[in-house]
């Protein structure tokens, strides 16, 4: 019950920083803003490290393959793409393609066996949901 909860906050906390961080480009640049964001996440990350942690930080290094390092670049990309996403079509629309293309995409790891991800079979009834999600952006945008 507890990833719920956490799964919740963290769709909340998405849709509200690219809320502030749309608002932060029209006083400055997407890429001020973008590295305003990462440079904070950075700050808190090494924080809670500092006060919680205090594992090596080199062990990251360890990880193989080595292209699962890419996680801050795929970070940057996504910061870029909400803030744009959400200027674009507003908050309410943007989340509900990114949601949709999240859930298709994790669908399509999971189905594959992607990025060391456990293979997992075909089943239609995940079909239909991602179906069902993509006609509610269609009802949600209906006039």
């Amino acid at each position: 019950m507890i990833g719920f909860f956490i799964a919740v906050l963290s769709g909340a906390l998405m849709s509200v920083q690219g809320v502030f961080n749309t608002q932060v480009t029209k006083s400055s640049t997407i890429w001020t803003a973008n590295a305003f964001v990462q440079f904070t996440a950075f700050a808190v990350c090494m924080l809670a490290w500092l006060f919680t942690d205090r594992s090596s930080l080199l062990g990251v290094f360890r990880v193989e393959p080595k292209y699962m390092l890419l996680g801050g670049v795929m970070g940057a990309a996504i910061t870029w793409t909400v803030i744009r996403a959400m200027d674009a079509l507003g908050p309410a629309r943007a989340v509900l393609f990114i949601v949709v293309a999240q859930i298709a995409a994790a669908y399509l790891i999971e189905l594959f066996g992607l990025f060391g991800t456990e293979k997992q079979p075909w089943e239609w009834r995940k079909a239909v949901g991602m179906a069902m999600a993509a006609a509610g952006i269609a009802i949600f945008k209906w006039k």
